[in-house]
C-alpha cells in the first residue's frame, strides 16, 4: 500500500511539473549562452553565460570551461590565458586594436569653444545619426603597437573619417593580421557624411606595417565585403555582395588564390552567414539559411584543378545551427537553438554525423517545462508557389478545442524565419500563453533561393501580404483554429505589415501589434538614417515622379493610405532611439487610430532602439503585449 501510495504522489508530482510553462518571469532568468573559443591546450570550450538580472536591470556574465568531448563545467575568473589572441601578430611582437578619434567638429562648443554650455550640434551631410547614436565627429580607428610595456599605438587610418570596426555592431573580427606579421587587413567604408548613408560599398584594406602604405584588396567590388580570414594556407578569404546599395544581397564565399579571386558559391542558390576554413585547406565550412532553419554546409576548395566547386549540406533537422567555435579532432563545436530551446553548445561529429550537447545551462528549467509543439506546413501562394509556415502550437495542446491564433509577421523583411529563440518575439512564450502561432516563409525569407528573397524589394505591399493571407487563411481551416480571435503581430517590416494589412484584412483579425513599425513610407525615406536600404527597397525617393516603382512605394504600398479602412483595436509600440524606424512613424500611426475613434494604445520606450534590451523594460514589453492580446482578442 505504501509503495502504491508513493508511486502515486511521485506520478503526480511529474504530472505537475510537466504542466508549467514558459512565462516572462522565467524566460528572464534563462542563461544566454556565448562561445568564446577552443582552449590553446584544445581540451576545453571556453563560454560566457549571461544571466538577466531584473532587479539590477542590468545582465550579469560569467565564465566556464567545459571539456570538448562532455563533462562538467568549470567556472573561471580569468579567460586571457584560456585562449589565443587573434590580436596578437603571429610572430607575437604586435597588438592590433581599436579606439575612437575625434576627427570632425560637430558640436557647438567645437566651434565656439567659449560656450561650453551650449548643446548644439551642426551638420555639412548625412550619417548624422547611426542606429542609436548621434555623430559627434568620432570614428573607430585601427591601431597597432608592440607587445613591450609601455609600447605607443600607431593609427593606421591616419586622420581618415572612416570607421573600422564598422559601426554599430562591427567589432575586432573587422581586422587580422597577415600569416606572416607584415600586414594588418582591415573592413572600412570609407565614405563620409551623405555618401556614406547611401552606399555598402564597404572594402578590405591592407596596411603594411614597413612601408605604412595601405592597399585596397576589394576594389572592384561595389558591394559589402567583409569577415576578412585567412586559410590554412595563407590564402585571404571573405564574403562578398556585389550591388551597392543592396545589404540583403546573396552573399559569396571567395578566394584571393594566387592573384585569381575566386567565388566558391557563386552557383549555389543561397546566401551565406559565415564560415571556417577546414584545418587541412581543403574544405570550407559555413553556415546558411535553408527551408526555414540554418544549417552547417560545406565546399571543397580545388584550387585551379579542373575539379568543380561542389556544395554540400551537411546538417539537417528541425533547428539552428549557428556560432562555429572551432575543430576538436573530427568534431566541430557550433551552438544549437530551436523555438523551444535557447543557445547551447553542441559537437558534431563531422563524419559520423551525429551531435553530442556540451553545455546544459537552462536543461534543467527546460526539463521542468510542457514544451510548445513546432510543425511545418506547405501553404499554396496565390501564384502558385509552395511556400513553407511555422505552427507553433500551445503545449499540451489539444485538438479538440480551440484556439486565439496569432499571425505573426518577421521584420527585415530579407531576413530568415527559422529555428531560432528571441527573448521578446519567442514563440514557446506566445504559444504558453495560449496561442496557436503562424509563422510564415513568406516572400523576401533566405533560404528559399535567391529568387525569393529578392521578390519582396520593390513589392513591400503586393505578393508577399497575399503570402501572409495565404497562411492565416489555411491554418484557419483547422477546427482547433478560433476564427474569431485572430490577431496579428510583428516589428519592423514586420510592423510595416501590421499597418498595412489592418487596411486590406477585410475583418479577418481581431487585433494589431505593431513594434517599431514603418508606417509612412515618404516620411520614413526622409528619416531614416541608412538611405541605401530604403533606395533599393522602396526603388528610390519619393520625389522622382517618373519612377513607377518608387511611386508605388509611396502609393498604393504606404500604409498611410489604408488609414480609412482602418477598424480594428492595434496596439502601437516604439523605441525612442531607434533611428532606423524613427518614432514618427509610430507616433503617425497613433495618432491617426486615436482621431478616427479606433481602441489604441502607444508604449513608448524612451531609451531603447530597435530593439527591447533592458530587463525591466523587457518585462514591461512583455507584460503589456499579453494584457492588450487578453483585452481585444
Amino acid at each position: 500500500m505504501k509503495k502504491l501510495f508513493f508511486i502515486t504522489l511521485t506520478m503526480m508530482s511529474l504530472n505537475a511539473i510537466s504542466q508549467n510553462v514558459m512565462t516572462p518571469e522565467l524566460l528572464w532568468k534563462l542563461g544566454r549562452v556565448t562561445p568564446l573559443g577552443i582552449s590553446k591546450d584544445a581540451k576545453n570550450v571556453v563560454y560566457k553565460v549571461t544571466t538577466p538580472s531584473v532587479e539590477e536591470n542590468k545582465l550579469d556574465s560569467k565564465f566556464y570551461t567545459i571539456p570538448v568531448n562532455g563533462g562538467d563545467p568549470t567556472e573561471v575568473t580569468e579567460i586571457k590565458d584560456l585562449l589565443t589572441d587573434k590580436n596578437i601578430s603571429p610572430d607575437g611582437n604586435y597588438l592590433v586594436y581599436n579606439e575612437e578619434v575625434k576627427l570632425n567638429k560637430v558640436l557647438g562648443k567645437d566651434f565656439y569653444p567659449k560656450l561650453e554650455k551650449s548643446d548644439v550640434q551642426i551638420y555639412d551631410g548625412l550619417d548624422y545619426r547611426h542606429w542609436d547614436t548621434w555623430n559627434e565627429g568620432k570614428y573607430n580607428h585601427v591601431f597597432y603597437k608592440e607587445t613591450t610595456p609601455d609600447a605607443v599605438g600607431t593609427d593606421i587610418m591616419g586622420n581618415e573619417n572612416f570607421d573600422s570596426p564598422q559601426k554599430p555592431f562591427g567589432g575586432d573580427e573587422d581586422y587580422i593580421w597577415s600569416p606572416d606579421s607584415k600586414s594588418i587587413f582591415y573592413v572600412s567604408k570609407k565614405k563620409a557624411g551623405t555618401q556614406y548613408a547611401v552606399s555598402t560599398n564597404t572594402n578590405i584594406y591592407e596596411y603594411n606595417l614597413e612601408t605604412g602604405k595601405t592597399t585596397n584588396r576589394t576594389e572592384e567590388n561595389l558591394g559589402y565585403d567583409t569577415a576578412p580570414q585567412f586559410s590554412p594556407a595563407g590564402y585571404l578569404t571573405w564574403l562578398q555582395m556585389k550591388r551597392d546599395g543592396y545589404e540583403a544581397d546573396k552573399n559569396d564565399i571567395i578566394v584571393n588564390f594566387k592573384g585569381l579571386k575566386m567565388n566558391l558559391t557563386a552557383s549555389w542558390d543561397g546566401t551565406v552567414d559565415s564560415f571556417l576554413w577546414s584545418k587541412d585547406g581543403k574544405k570550407v565550412y559555413f553556415l546558411a539559411p535553408i527551408n526555414g532553419t540554418k544549417q552547417l554546409f560545406e565546399v571543397n576548395f580545388p584550387g585551379l584543378t579542373k575539379i568543380a566547386y561542389n556544395v554540400n549540406q551537411i546538417t539537417d533537422g528541425d533547428f539552428d545551427v549557428n556560432d562555429m567555435v572551432g575543430f576538436s579532432g573530427n568534431n566541430l563545436i557550433v551552438t544549437r537553438t530551436d523555438m523551444n530551446h535557447a543557445s547551447e553548445i553542441f559537437s558534431f561529429d563531422l563524419k559520423e554525423k551525429t551531435w553530442k550537447q556540451l553545455s546544459n545551462v537552462n536543461t534543467e528549467i527546460y526539463n521542468s517545462l510542457a514544451l510548445s509543439k513546432t510543425e511545418r506546413r506547405y501553404v499554396t501562394t496565390t501564384d502558385g508557389k509552395k511556400m513553407l509556415v511555422w505552427v507553433i502550437l500551445p503545449p499540451n495542446f489539444d485538438k479538440t478545442k480551440k484556439y486565439p491564433t496569432l499571425l505573426y509577421c518577421q521584420g527585415g523583411p530579407q531576413s530568415a524565419l527559422t529555428q531560432s529563440y528571441s527573448f521578446r518575439w519567442n514563440f514557446q512564450l506566445m504559444a504558453a500563453n495560449g496561442y496557436v502561432v503562424v509563422a510564415p516563409n513568406r516572400r523576401g525569407m533566405q533560404g528559399h533561393g535567391v529568387e525569393w528573397n529578392e521578390q519582396i524589394s520593390k513589392d513591400w505591399g503586393g505578393q508577399v501580404m497575399d503570402d501572409y493571407l495565404s497562411a492565416i487563411d489555411d491554418v484557419a481551416k483547422e477546427k482547433y483554429v478560433d476564427k474569431s480571435r485572430l490577431g496579428c503581430v510583428g516589428a519592423s517590416y514586420g510592423g510595416y505589415s501590421v499597418f498595412y494589412l489592418a487596411g486590406i484584412h477585410n475583418n479577418r483579425f481581431k487585433t494589431f501589434i505593431a513594434h517599431d513599425g514603418v508606417f509612412n513610407t515618404q516620411s520614413m525615406f526622409g528619416t531614416t538614417e541608412e538611405v541605401f536600404f530604403n533606395n533599393w527597397d522602396f526603388g528610390g525617393p519619393y520625389w522622382e515622379k517618373d519612377n513607377a516603382a518608387a511611386q508605388k512605394t509611396y502609393t498604393t504600398f504606404n500604409p498611410i493610405n489604408l488609414v480609412d479602412k482602418w477598424n480594428t483595436p492595434i496596439l502601437i509600440i516604439q523605441g525612442g532611439k531607434d533611428f532606423r524606424v524613427p518614432i514618427g512613424q509610430s507616433q503617425e500611426a497613433f495618432q491617426a487610430a486615436q482621431l478616427r475613434g479606433i481602441k489604441s494604445r502607444f508604449l513608448y520606450f524612451p531609451e531603447e532602439n530597435h530593439w527591447v534590451l533592458k530587463p525591466q523594460n523587457a518585462q514591461v514589453w512583455q507584460g503589456e503585449f499579453y494584457k492588450w492580446l487578453k483585452e481585444t482578442l
